[in-house]
């Protein structure tokens, strides 16, 4: 975004450019966030030491300490009836033996499919699979589905509402294509290959019995026996032409607890301290490899971790030198991000300080690197910013302003749409406090070749950068703090079902 297009929200909010001088006080603790601290905590927090920082392990026990302790060192109060820690009941589903046969086909999990959703039985059910191609009452009127494994075509669409319409049709289970190619589909299997072993990660539910099989579009034509553009058009208006086949399929489930925790530090205000500003992000990650290597995980989201830490520690030195913030700030970092955004729903499901009364969440997921579209840019000195308008008409304008002031960064707004088909909004922890209608802000620095994978270390991190996108956070977070008003919330989610 040129900076031309900046300027707009800041003449919105009755400012001229000769009027934007830079607060002295803000600019002296925005200092105290520095490359050097950032390489400090991050080397440690995403060391092999920390050995990936799974949920539930021990490393992520250890993680959750050290930012506890980190807290406690500032002077900030544990909200948790005066603990940092706030305990997120999960549990491990295993899906170890799942059995598919198509035909005289044995399938191999995470090689010839991947296994979703849910199930838990006692044998062995033999079925047929029928196509059903794409998800609508026409096609659902042509083919019987019933207790049957179903066929469905869905590539480029979202999947829940799909397989909710045909679980509820009286399916038994779904075969389904969400991608073409086998290459895409081969990177989703290694992946789940990676990790096999380790069990899902969730709250606790009753055992539904929903399996979905997801597989490569070559893989369903050939359990059907037909080339996969015959599928794909029969798919649209004649599914029915394409002959069922045996099969028999068995999911068998197993469920433990898992400890894990939210961390947080918080920092009571003065005359508004009624008001809470949430600053967040999540600190564990996925760990280690089937075949032991490591997941670090440097950018995501330890990035995001040490920004709030080094964030907490400006206000900490404020604080102590009588620059209290008017409004109270909570720093959460929050298990289960990967797992499905899992600490920041426990989170907004029982909030330690009312959802009311929380004026704004930025949350931080990412921004220790450079991505795709930046890479080769003269300017690399960007950050992505999502959700900001979309539940108060202030919010963009206000970060804006304080970018333009203090950190003159690119605001790339690209990720902003809601047919954005990354569907980068959905994937991370500021969902679960917009769903509760408190406007959000979330940093990102967009995906790169290390993204979700063992290459995520820190000596790929761009400090200096991150240091300035950090010093841009807490420039919008002091304002967010200190302003008279708690910015509006005169918008509408619209963006309410992942």
């Amino acid at each position: 975004m040129k900076k031309g297009l900046l300027l707009t929200g800041t003449l919105a909010l009755g400012l001229t450019i000769s009027a934007v001088a830079q607060d002295p006080i803000q600019v002296k603790y925005a200092n105290t966030i520095t490359a050097a601290d950032l390489t400090e905590y991050l080397t440690y927090l995403a060391s092999d030491e920390m050995r990936g920082r799974d949920t539930g392990s021990e490393e992520q026990k250890i993680a959750a300490q050290y930012l506890a302790d980190f807290y406690k060192e500032l002077g900030f109060t544990g909200p948790v009836e005066g603990s940092y820690l706030q305990q997120v009941p999960l549990v491990s589903s295993a899906f170890n033996a799942v059995d598919l046969k198509i035909g005289k086909n044995k399938l191999v999990m995470n090689e010839d499919f991947v296994f979703s959703g849910d199930g838990n039985m006692a044998k062995a059910m033999k079925t047929d699979l029928v196509f059903l191609g794409l998800v609508n009452d026409e096609n659902l009127a042509k083919v019987a589905v019933t207790d049957k494994l179903v066929g469905i075509w869905a590539v480029g669409v979202r999947t829940n509402d799909l397989i909710k319409k045909v679980m509820d049709a009286g399916a038994a289970g779904i075969v389904m294509v969400n991608m073409e190619g086998q290459a895409n589909f081969d990177r989703i299997a290694n992946r789940a290959k990676t990790l096999a072993g380790k069990g899902r990660i969730g709250f606790e539910k009753e055992v539904t019995q929903r399996p979905i099989f997801t597989v490569s579009s070559d893989k369903m034509g050939e359990l059907f026996g037909q080339p996969v553009e015959t599928l794909k058009e029969a798919a649209k208006t004649n599914p029915e032409s394409i002959p069922f086949q045996k099969a028999t399929f068995q999911v068998k489930k197993t469920v433990n607890p898992v400890e894990s925790s939210n961390v947080m530090g918080y920092l009571e205000g003065t005359d508004l301290k009624d008001e809470v500003l949430v600053i967040s992000s999540h600190y564990d990650h996925v760990g280690v490899s089937s075949t032991g290597e490591i997941f670090n995980g440097a950018d995501d989201d330890g990035s995001g971790t040490v920004s709030v830490m080094e964030i907490a520690q400006a206000f900490a030195t404020a604080a102590k030198e009588g620059h209290k913030p008017r409004r109270s700030i909570l720093f959460l970092n929050v298990t289960g991000e990967e797992k499905g955004l899992l600490g920041s729903e426990y989170y907004g499901d029982h909030p330690i300080f009312p959802m009311e009364n929380t004026v704004n969440n930025i949350n931080i997921d990412m921004v220790g690197r450079i991505d795709y579209e930046y890479q080769k840019a003269d300017n690399k000195d960007y950050i992505y910013v999502i959700g900001s308008e979309m539940l108060s008409s202030q919010l963009k304008k206000i970060n804006e302003y304080n970018n333009i002031t203090y950190t003159d960064l690119i605001l790339d707004y690209r990720y902003d749409a809601e047919d954005d088909p990354n569907r980068f909004y959905y994937r991370s922890d500021h969902y679960n406090f917009a769903k509760h209608n408190v406007p959000v802000i979330f940093f990102f620095n967009g995906v790169h070749d290390d993204y979700h994978q063992v290459t995520d270390t820190v000596d790929k991190i761009e400090f200096q950068l991150m240091e300035k996108r950090a010093k841009l956070v807490f420039h919008t977070a002091w304002d967010l703090a200190n302003r008279d008003k708690r910015t509006p919330v005169d918008g509408t989610n619209t963006r309410t079902d992942r």
